[in-house]
Formats: C-alpha cells, structure tokens, sequence
C-alpha cells in the first residue's frame, strides 16, 4: 500500500480534526483511497493495534480437523454465488483480491496494493509477486483478467455485474504488466477495493472447469477441495506451499483439515452438535441465529463474540407484479410493522430498528432519521384510497430462519388492524434460495457490507439495457435514486455522501420495494479450544490462522 497521501485523505484529516469525523471513519476513507493502515493509524493519532489474534510462536500448535456445523448448499460458478454460506466453503481454497476485516477496513491479500488517482476514476492494482497455485503455477495479471471477463460477463449472469454497472466493462480493465492492472472507469467510484471482497468475487485459475466442487480446480489458498456433497459435508485439506506463513514461521495453515458437517437448518440440531462436541464451530453464515445465541452464551465451554452489523432481513415486493407496482399499497403494508415490538419477538432485542431502507446505522454515510411508526390507521386509508377495503397477501418465508418467521407472525397480527390479512407461504430454507427473486412478496436474508454505496448498486439499479441486475429481486428500479446513488458511489468526501444518502433514504422510504424492521448483531461460535477464532459481520469463515489446543 502506498503511503503517498491522496488529497482526499488530507481533507478527511482536517475534518477529524474538527471533529466531524471519526478516527474508525477516517482509516476507512484513507485505507479506501490506497493508503497503508499503519501510516493511516499514524495520521489519525492512533497508537498501534493491538495483535490479540496473533498467537504467540510458543503457543501454537499444528494439526487436528477443525469441525464445522453448516448447510452444505449447491454450487457451480463462485461468480454465481448467492448467499455466504456458498462461499465459505471454497474460500478457504480460492482466494480474493482484498480482505475486509471485523474492523471493517479493507486490506490488500493477493494484492500487494491499489492506488486511485485524485478523482478516483483509475485505480491501479498491483499482485504480489511469488504467489504459486496449487499446481504450480504462479499467479498473473492474466489470471485476473480471466476472472473479470467472467465477472462482467452477462452470460455467467453474476451479482457482481451490479457493482461495476456504468462504471466498468471488460474493455476497460486493462493488463499493464505482469503484476499490474488498471482499471479504467467511467466515473468517480470509491468503492473498488470493498467490491474486490464481493463474496462471488473468487479467483479462479484460467483452466476453471465451471464447477467450483469439483475438487479439480487449481487455488491459492491454504486448502485443497477434497470433497463436497450437498446436504451432507464438505472437506479441505491443508496443502504445501502456501504463500503466507504463521506466527512460527512456518507456512499457513496450522489446521491439518476442516470438515464442514451439515446439520439441516434447525437451530436445534446446530446447538446439539456443539454441546455434544460433534462439531467444535459454527459456520459464520448462521451467525445472526438467536436461538443459537441464547443457548451458549452463558456456557464455558464455547466463545460467543457479538458483532454489530448490517446483516438485515429484507421484506420485499416485486413491482412487476400486482398490486406491488402501486406504492400506496406497498407503503401500507410496510405501515404494519411495530418495529419495536417486532426485533423484541423475533431477535430477542439483539439489534436497532430498521426504516424502511436498505442503509443501515452502521454504515459510515447513513444519514439520522425517526423509525416509521406502526400505523394501521394509514395503512387502511391508503386501501381505501385504491377502492379496497382489504387486503389478502402470501409472504415467503424459509422456515430455518426462526427469527423472519416470527417477524412475519408478529405483522401478520398487527396487520389485521389494518385488514391486511397475511398468509406465511413456508418452505425450507433450500426450497426459499431457489426462488428467492422470484416470488411475489418474500422475507430475504442480506448479509453485511460495510458501506451502503456496495449494497445498493446489487438490489435496486437496472444494466445499462434498462433490466433489472441480477439481484435486484423486487425489480424496483428509480431514476431519481439511480442517478443520486451514482453521484454517492464517487464521493470520498463523508459528509458530502452523507448528505445524498439522506435523499436515497427518503426515496426508498418513500417509494421504495422493501421493508425493513431491524437490523442484526451477529456472533460467532466457537469451543473454547478453538484458537484465534473470530467472528465477522458479513459471516465470513476467516480461518487460515484458526488452532485447535487439544
């Protein structure tokens, strides 16, 4: 990483020292922007992080399978990937450009560095040099250009295509040598690091056989695909040569092996497999089950580390699908949510209410507002206005996430004041992911990200040919939020993002395709014999410096 300063980070200095803006805001602009986190720590007047998780070279101990309890879902192309629980597998043997910590800043890890010019529209990528595939090879900047083409190929049909929409085509990534890329852009975007991070954002090798599972493909991670059956297990052994090495020394990883163990989706059968000791952690994917949470807590023998996040359940309607494509009666079945009572009932309190946008307060640029009241009242009118005198809906809801199907039994109740009369069209988990943007109206788990210009470019813009991108499920698309969500992907400036996201919050209040009641802490779980474990906002299974001290 460069230590050069970019004028943006002179300017955000000044405004931490005015105090308008944080010290954890101002590494996360500064890092953003190509600079190294140790010289941002230096600027922002911080004394050096702390290593907690670097375990001494005396006390770590090599070997032993890490156990872990997940749903082992189907997969083919990671650029397809859907959900974290299908990446956290394979990440432990393809690996990523950058790395977004617990911290929430984004690191350089194939990458050696980045570096944006003043008005953020080329970014240049350095590899490090000397990393080997597993089958020898060593990884070039051809190597990253293979993986963009399938990227930004609409054929492949990735969510990724929704990051870079009017920002990139493949014409415009550029191989400068061996080691380096440029990123040529069609407009101001600061963001570029973070979507490196984009969990579907896997580094394949050229000769990808378009099957992750296949135990075939050649990684650079620290594991070797042995084995992956869906609805069953999944195994990674440690492989020779890994390009990082641990705190003895010696190349990573210290585990020998880990085997991923499907337990179904019942909470239950996740709390039974750690007390019993058949699996000794739990997949960061099924980190915001409270279930889970309420049943360890207060036991020795597990660590249970909350993380505060952007993690949120997603009430959303398909606007191509009456009566969605009127906003009256969408804004009165949103009126139906007790937010309150709501996180009380279905997440035990365990987060902050939620407003109707797809921007959380954890985010750095949300903009303070007041949580819509429950207003069965308005919600009646707005049905009377439309000549109905009620309304009768089904909500899909997969059924091993306890907490959307309390949340939608606890508005299902409160929706009758307003003679809103809510069927829950309940289904598996694995039967909800394979029509997650297909149904009418649906309750959608979206996992963190940790600035709010990465998620809404996924769910709520359109490709350059007017259709919706790949994830946006409500098929809502706006030329007011579009046009201002583009202006705020390419300010560095936090106040000045701040204040556009304001407008998009109103707008997604106002006229939006969802509904949001809360948003989610989230923990990781482990025994107490798992070492350097932590959890992490987005669900990610981090685990290449992970021990076993038994």
């Amino acid at each position: 990483m460069s230590d050069k300063l970019h004028p943006y980070v002179d300017e955000a200095r000044g405004q931490l020292a005015k105090g308008r803006i944080s010290r954890r805001e101002f590494l996360r602009l500064a890092t953003l922007v190509g600079m190294s986190l140790p010289a941002a720590k230096v600027l922002a007047g911080c004394t050096p992080a702390a290593t907690a998780t670097q375990a001494p070279a005396t006390t770590v101990k090599r070997g032993g399978t890490l156990k872990v309890a997940l749903q082992i879902p189907a997969a083919d192309h990671p650029a397809r990937f859907s959900w974290v629980t299908d990446s956290n597998v394979c990440r432990h043997a393809y690996e990523y450009l950058t790395i977004t910590g617990r911290d929430n800043v984004t690191r350089p890890y194939l990458l050696e560095s980045w570096t944006p010019n003043a008005e953020l529209t080329q970014w240049t990528l350095k590899l490090r040099q000397g990393i080997k595939w597993s089958n020898g090879d060593e990884l070039v900047a051809d190597h990253i250009l293979f993986n963009f083409k399938e990227w930004l190929n609409p054929d492949v049909g990735s969510s990724i295509l929704g990051l870079w929409e009017g920002f990139l085509t493949i014409n415009d990534v550029e191989v400068v040598d061996n080691y380096t890329l440029r990123l040529n852009l069609k407009g101001a975007k600061l963001d570029v690091p973070e979507n490196l991070f984009h969990y579907p954002a896997q580094i394949m090798h050229p000769s990808f056989d378009g099957d992750i599972t296949t135990g075939k493909n050649p990684g650079t991670g620290p594991y070797t695909l042995l084995e992956y059956k869906v609805g069953e297990r999944a195994r990674l052994a440690r492989r020779e040569g890994y390009w990082q090495n641990g705190a003895d020394g010696q190349p990573l990883p210290y585990l020998d092996a880990i085997e991923y163990i499907d337990v179904g989706e019942d909470p239950a059968a996740f709390i039974s497999a750690m007390q019993s000791g058949q699996v000794n952690a739990i997949s960061g994917y099924h980190s915001n089950t409270p279930e889970i949470y309420l049943a360890l807590k207060d036991d020795s023998k597990f660590q249970v580390i909350p993380t505060p996040t952007s993690q949120v359940r997603v009430l959303r309607m398909r606007v191509d699908v009456a009566p969605w494509d009127n906003n009256d009666i969408r804004l009165a079945l949103k009126k139906t949510q007790d937010r309150t009572k709501i996180l009380n009932t279905a997440y035990f309190g365990q987060g902050v209410e939620g407003h109707d946008t797809h921007i959380s307060p954890v985010h750095p640029e949300f903009a303070p507002m007041d949580v819509p009241a429950y207003d069965p009242e308005g919600a009646k009118a707005l049905l009377s206005k439309n000549g109905l005198d009620s309304l009768d809906l089904k909500i899909s809801v997969g059924t091993g996430w306890t907490d959307i199907v309390s949340y939608i039994q606890t508005m299902k109740e409160d929706a009758k004041a307003a003679n809103i009369n809510i069927e829950l069209d309940s289904m598996p988990n694995n039967a909800y992911w394979d029509l997650w943007t297909e149904t009418a109206v649906g309750v959608t788990p979206w996992t963190h990200r940790p600035l709010a210009v990465m998620v809404l470019p996924l769910a709520y813009i359109a490709d350059s040919e007017g259709k919706p991108v790949p994830w946006n499920e409500s098929r809502w698309v706006d030329e007011e939020f579009s046009s201002l969500l583009s202006k705020a992907q390419g300010l560095a400036d936090l106040e000045a993002r701040r204040a556009v996201m304001k407008d998009l919050q109103r707008i997604q209040m106002e006229r939006g395709s969802v509904g949001i009641a809360y948003w989610m802490n989230v923990w990781g779980f482990a025994s107490t014999s798992v070492k350097n474990f932590d959890g992490h906002p987005t669900g990610y299974d981090l685990w290449n410096e992970v021990w076993l001290d038994q």
